[in-house]
């Protein structure tokens, strides 16, 4: 999602909520589920009933060491270490010792600081995959989780979490990439955010009655998110639907076990940290929301491709550029202000969109498709009342092969594949093909596949069905960011974009790119088109193709 922007109040006569549980509403907060800021964090009162942790690190290796650290109003808590899966499995069920510590005010910029309440050595036998870490008193209980990498390859397929999007939307605390409890009045968004604070409710497991995003709202009336109407109602992040593990990756990761296809599970922040992550992997695959991203995991990426790697990646909107610190444990966004107040601001490490002039590093150049070509589709007034799917041009191309779709046919309509954010590029029609622009910034071939229409802009008919969350912002935003001014011509050239289905050949590898982030709607859906598709794509021999 581009813009971090902290929306108009809405005038809606919605009367301010008692927030559930730990939930709160920040200071600037206008009692509305989708322009409200309202967010989980601990209670200061040391005798309510709370017990909450995270551990030190994000990903782990058999034989490191796993340490958490947590702050509990008891003086001991349950401590349930599990594989998640389909069957998921406990590997430790103890009870540990714990007391209450404060937590800062800025927890989520700088941490929580709250003292480590147990270790263990990681043993060799547990495999690879993401562990939840569940801590229970009476009264409370939380969840997070942590990676689990091979200590070396155990499969061909290499799944790359999406932590750095992860990380931008996680809310606990109060402050993220989007909305927060910063800046001179209180009331910004985060350039810098931690992972050493608890993960958001919903980022680790979802309700089972937790909608997704893809919502059409009815024609000439004010566009409504009932995921964000959820969240309030029920006491979740706001972000649970945009990212975290149980929003993406974990349905898929499901999927692939139902159908037995293995999974090594690593990080972007391994990727970030490690050159030759991906060495002994013949093909790497990334799903869901992957917008945010450092240049070191680009060039570890890009020299992996080049080499041979083979990336199917079943996600959408890659955008951002950030950076890491050292230890991993901070990330840095400075987003629209990255001009003025990032201090790279003036270097191709400034952390704006990758499409930014200075940045000197167009998004295609390594996935073949670009968020800032569209982004939005099936939501507000973004493309919401299109097929729901990819339009077919290229039906006989190899990752089609045994759809039974032909062309003009649209894959996934049915379970709204296409959405929320996708990638797309400029293209041109010839004989009723699509081919990319030129000087696009490709370093490779392209082949489009399939296409539809994605948009920046929710466009309205008068006040009563503008939308107040979306509106003419993001189109603004990229109209200034990557053509230089805001004029009719380039809001034009903003908001006329596209979602791709693509293969990209660059280097002695490949990316294929089913470039939107709720291509696993088909999965869960089991839609079975979708289903050939994805295994076509993860199982196929694509030099054949």
């Amino acid at each position: 999602m581009p813009s971090p922007r902290a929306p108009p109040m809405l005038r809606e006569n919605h009367a301010r909520r008692t927030m559930q549980g730990f939930f709160v509403p920040g200071p600037h907060d206008d009692g509305d589920p989708v322009t409200g800021h309202y967010f989980e964090t601990a209670s200061p009162d040391p005798a309510r009933p709370q017990v909450w942790g995270y551990t030190a690190a994000l990903s782990y290796r058999p034989g490191e060491t796993l340490r958490l650290h947590a702050m509990s109003s008891a003086r001991e808590a349950r401590l349930v270490i599990a594989r998640d899966g389909l069957t998921p499995f406990t590997v430790l069920d103890t009870t540990i010792p714990t007391r209450f510590a404060a937590t800062p005010s800025d927890c989520s910029v700088k941490g929580c600081g709250w003292p480590e309440a147990f270790e263990t050595r990681i043993p060799e036998d547990w495999p690879t995959g993401v562990y939840t870490v569940t801590l229970e008193i009476d009264g409370h209980s939380s969840q997070g989780m942590f990676v689990l990498k091979p200590a070396r390859p155990t499969t061909k397929l290499a799944l790359i979490l999406a932590t750095g999007t992860w990380c931008a939307y996680n809310d606990w605390g109060g402050s993220n990439h989007y909305q927060g409890l910063c800046g001179p009045t209180g009331g910004d968004f985060a350039a810098e955010v931690s992972l050493l604070r608890p993960w958001a409710k919903g980022f680790v497991r979802w309700p089972e009655d937790a909608p997704r995003i893809p919502h059409a709202s009815p024609l000439l009336s004010r566009p409504r998110y009932p995921h964000m109407d959820y969240a309030r109602a029920n006491g979740i992040s706001k972000k649970y639907a945009s990212s975290g593990w149980a929003a993406f990756e974990r349905p898929f990761a499901l999927w692939a076990e139902g159908q037995g296809i293995a999974l090594d599970y690593v990080t972007q922040h391994d990727l970030h940290a490690d050159p030759d992550l991906l060495k002994g992997y013949p093909r790497a695959v990334i799903v869901g929301h992957d917008e945010y991203w450092t240049w070191e995991m680009r060039d570890h990426l890009d020299a992996w491709i080049d080499a041979g790697g083979q990336l199917a990646r079943f996600g959408g909107n890659f955008f951002w550029q950030t950076r890491l610190s050292p230890d991993l444990l901070t990330q840095t966004c400075h987003k629209s202000r990255a001009e003025a107040e990032d201090p790279l601001g003036q270097t191709d490490r400034i952390t704006s969109y990758w499409d930014h002039p200075r940045a000197r590093r167009p998004a295609v150049a390594t996935m073949g498709l670009t968020g800032s070509m569209g982004v939005y589709a099936g939501w507000s007034r973004c493309a919401a009342h299109g097929s729901g799917g990819f339009t077919l041009y290229r039906p006989d191309h190899w990752s089609m092969a045994g759809t039974g779709l032909g062309y003009g046919d649209v894959l996934g309509a049915h379970s709204k594949i296409f959405g929320y954010e996708v990638d797309g590029i400029d293209y041109e029609i010839r004989k009723g093909l699509p081919y990319p622009a030129p000087d696009t910034g490709l370093e490779g071939d392209l082949t489009i596949v399939a296409l539809s229409p994605a948009t920046t802009l929710a466009h309205h008919t008068g006040p009563h069905d503008m939308d107040h969350f979306i509106g003419t912002l993001d189109a603004e935003e990229v109209a200034q960011t990557v053509y230089g001014a805001i004029t009719p011509e380039t809001l034009g050239l903003a908001s006329r974009g596209n979602g791709c289905m693509a293969e990209y050949r660059r280097g002695r590898g490949a990316v294929f790119n089913a470039a939107s982030c709720e291509w696993v709607a088909g999965l869960i859906a089991r839609e079975r088109p979708v289903e050939v598709v994805t295994r076509n794509i993860l199982l196929g021999d694509w030099e054949d193709g």
